[in-house]
């Protein structure tokens, strides 16, 4: 597993031992980021379900301004702090080498830039983030990789779509089997684009 591109392409990330942690394919996340890589440039993200923290750890390569990473695991949430370790060395690297050729658009400030929080999403998105301290009140974009076809995504997204999460032109990425059936529109949400590639399907919603 490796960081597609930005600032730490090609970073090698440590990946789960077992089957309990599922990471989205090189392959499908390259091609996710390739139709949202617009959109990620000094964006706030929140990654739900987030496993090893790869699609947050892509983001933070891209540019984001702040990435909160939230999963029930602790073998997950042990590998994301381990590839944020990693990520942070490759990253304080390049912008050492960008500083000597006066080239400083990507400016880290670890762990200001990053939030962690061990939560079972399975009960809903209920916790309270507004009252943690360097973490944003509402995002740009929002990933969903729960563990496939068990439901999760769908009340997810019924959940982001009455929370205060959203940014005025949030994006929300939901990750699941191709074959799950998640609905066109919500209240504030609307389906824009979906994508299979192998065994995973992305549905990308927009706020009205």
């Amino acid at each position: 597993m490796r960081i597609i591109s930005g600032s730490a392409r090609g970073l090698r990330l440590k990946s789960p031992q077992g089957q309990t942690i599922r990471p989205t394919s090189d392959r499908a996340r390259e091609a996710l980021f390739n139709i949202i890589g617009d959109h990620i440039q000094n964006a706030t993200v929140l990654d739900l379900f987030a496993g090893t923290g790869a699609l947050g750890l892509e983001a933070l390569s891209r540019g984001a301004q702040h990435v909160t990473f939230v999963d029930k695991s602790h073998e997950s949430i042990n590998l994301i702090k381990k590839n944020l370790q990693t990520l942070e060395k490759a990253l304080a690297n390049d912008h050492e080498r960008n500083r000597s050729l006066q080239h400083t658009e990507i400016n880290i400030s670890f762990p200001h830039q990053v939030s962690i929080f061990r939560y079972d999403l399975s009960k809903g998105i209920f916790f309270n983030m507004k009252e943690r301290e360097n973490t944003p009140s509402s995002y740009d974009i929002i990933f969903l990789d729960p563990p496939y076809a068990k439901g999760l995504s769908l009340q997810a997204l019924r959940y982001l779509n009455k929370s205060s999460l959203l940014c005025e032109k949030a994006l929300v990425v939901a990750e699941d089997t191709p074959t799950t059936n998640l609905s066109d529109t919500f209240d504030t949400l609307i389906l824009t684009d979906k994508r299979r590639y192998g065994d995973t399907g992305f549905w990308l919603y927009k706020k009205k």
